[in-house]
């Protein structure tokens, strides 16, 4: 065990910096990590801290992934045409977390405030502090010493040798490809690119303006218009209010929107809430299932996002059906190229980043020899079961990834096979608090909270990390 300290520069903060699990230098494979926000930059520390070799392919010039804000957006608003110029990151100009800080970091890299010029110490920070936090990250563990940037990947598949082929390119060179041969790929792609669009009866001859969340920026486009805004999670939540700020109308459509009847929702005089929509004409009117019709401008769709590897040749082997990307042992592992192949960051309604942390580890421990994937046969029996519980259940595929509550008992199984610690009770807590409020305060939950006692939990167990927390909680008290 290696133990190290980094002081971090105008913050008295010292991080203690844990590598575990030293191995031998015939158990550590030549692993390609494609992909370098959260979920890449992750994998690399847990590939590295088991000894595994790494290198990052990241095709924009920084790390960070989707929480790379860009004012920029693509060429096609809805974001449907395959030769539109594309532009990795959702973020919209005031996005603000929806996780508390304290739920938000990685286990043993808490993100805390830091008193340093240019930060946000808000508890629900902006999307620039979290880049910031992850750069941070990057820093500390000296993983950007293994990112390339500005290389695009452009194929991977399996070889008859049994390593894996990745083929690569500069961003602004678009011939000139570079093959590279590894033991395994982690594939760390996100999936906030792609946008879903809902299918509307008569959208091809409404003369009206479409765009997908995944291109809105900033309300200034929306001004006088009538919109009609799809969707019910938390993209729609925000920006219908915002757009409220300088739209003539909005109409938001969603399935949970409504009990058959369309409202003013509650403390706006220009906000509707519909069922879903019927059809929509030629007149530019949108009918909803509830029966009412109006004249819009803008269809804005905060309808999500498709799985989308298009890098990726298994011969048909790993799909993407209605969303589920499969076969997949435990979201991870594709029996048939387990364990040289694996997914991480696939599952959503998560703590996204601590999730990604366990889900690393075990995949860094199953490469070394360290943990034991059981046979195919086994993995397969596992995947046919699951997707059979679903079917019993008329859950749809396209929410195969969906875990929610299901996440804490998916995160324990994982750390379990790690030897990891087991999800925290106060964090546990805090999320589902942080959701409810969510629901019912969603003007307000970012900036009012009661559950400070939980902070204090949290803060207390984070003193492992930060030694400094101490003191700052006795002068707090």
């Amino acid at each position: 065990m290696i133990l190290r300290n980094v002081i971090f520069s105008n913050q008295l903060y010292t991080r203690t910096l844990v590598c575990h699990f030293p191995m031998s230098q015939n158990s550590s494979k030549n692993v390609a990590v494609i992909g370098a926000g959260s979920a890449g930059l992750v994998a690399a520390r847990e590939l590295q801290r088991e000894g595994h070799r790494v290198v990052v392919f990241e095709r924009e010039n920084q790390l960070g992934g989707t929480w790379v804000y860009t004012p920029d957006t693509e060429s096609d608003p809805v974001g449907i045409d395959p030769n539109r110029e594309i532009v990795h990151s959702s973020l919209y100009s005031s996005l603000r977390v929806n996780l508390p800080r304290e739920v938000m970091g990685f286990g043993d890299y808490p993100f805390v405030a830091k008193k340093k010029p240019g930060r946000d110490p808000r508890r629900y920070p902006s999307h620039g502090e979290v880049l910031e936090y992850l750069n941070d990250f990057a820093v500390d563990f000296g993983i950007i010493g293994v990112v390339r940037f500005g290389m695009e990947v452009g194929f991977v598949g399996k070889m008859e040798n049994g390593k894996w082929k990745v083929s690569c390119r500069k961003r602004e060179n678009d011939d000139l490809f570079a093959n590279e041969e590894y033991d395994a790929v982690v594939i760390c792609n996100g999936h906030y690119t792609e946008p879903r669009i809902a299918d509307i009866p008569g959208i091809e001859v409404w003369p009206g303006k479409q765009i997908h969340s995944h291109n809105y920026r900033v309300p200034d486009p929306f001004r006088d218009q009538v919109v009609v805004l799809i969707g019910g999670a938390a993209s729609a939540t925000d920006l219908s209010r915002e757009i409220a700020e300088v739209a003539k109308e909005v109409h938001i459509s969603s399935r949970s929107a409504t009990s058959g009847v369309p409202m003013k929702l509650p403390g706006y005089d220009n906000i509707w809430l519909h069922d879903m929509i019927e059809a929509v004409g030629s007149d530019g009117g949108v009918n909803f299932q509830d029966g009412s019709k109006i004249l819009a401008d803008i269809i804005l769709h905060c309808t999500g996002y498709k799985y989308h590897f298009p890098f990726l040749e298994t011969n048909g082997i790993v799909t993407v059906d209605d969303n589920r990307v499969g076969p997949l042992y435990k979201h991870v592992f594709p029996p048939a190229f387990a364990p040289s192949l694996s997914f991480v960051g696939l599952p959503w309604k998560v703590i996204p980043f601590f999730l990604c942390e366990l889900q690393s580890k075990w995949i860094a421990g199953v490469l070394s020899g360290r943990i034991s994937l059981p046979s195919k046969e086994d993995m397969n029996a596992d995947i046919e079961a699951f997707y059979s519980s679903m079917a019993a259940s008329c859950i749809p595929k396209r929410y195969t990834h969906n875990m929610d509550d299901s996440q804490f008992d998916y995160d324990d199984w994982l750390a379990a096979q790690c030897g990891s610690t087991p999800f925290e009770e106060w964090r546990k807590q805090m999320y589902l608090i942080s959701r409810k409020n969510k629901r019912i305060l969603p003007e307000t939950y970012r900036d009012e909270w009661d559950d400070d006692d939980l902070i204090i939990q949290a803060h207390e167990d984070f003193v492992k990390y930060i030694p400094e927390l101490a003191q700052e909680q006795k002068l707090s008290r």
